[in-house]
């Protein structure tokens, strides 16, 4: 028997795991899409968790590198498109969670990780 989920709050967990971003870089903004991943039963948001904590993990090393980089004065190249990379993406992946509620959004650009 297939299981139904509850659109809406798919729609409104998905987009929490994409958005925790804006909240910083650190560890406790990675914390929200690890719990999500971890306790929800919805396929959808465990793929969206999983994603988004993939996403957190690929700006920490784009940070790290660049962050060396910029040791050997070339990082500063980088800096402002990671910057934007950084705050688009998640705002592309929270429309298409509100816009497609049965696939997660896949961040183009990324290693996965997990």
């Amino acid at each position: 028997m297939d299981a139904t989920f509850d659109s809406d709050k798919r729609k409104i967990l998905s987009a929490l795991s994409h958005g925790s971003i804006f909240l910083s870089q650190l560890l406790f903004s990675a914390g929200i899409p690890a719990a999500l991943w971890i306790i929800s039963d919805d396929p959808v948001v465990k793929e969206s968790s999983k994603e988004a904590l993939n996403f957190h993990i690929n700006i920490w090393v784009y940070s790290f590198i660049i962050g060396i980089l910029c040791w050997l004065l070339i990082g500063w190249l980088f800096v402002i498109p990671l910057l934007i990379f950084q705050w688009v993406m998640p705002v592309f992946a929270i429309a298409s969670s509100f816009r497609n509620t049965d696939s997660a959004f896949r961040y183009p650009f990324i290693l996965r990780f997990l």
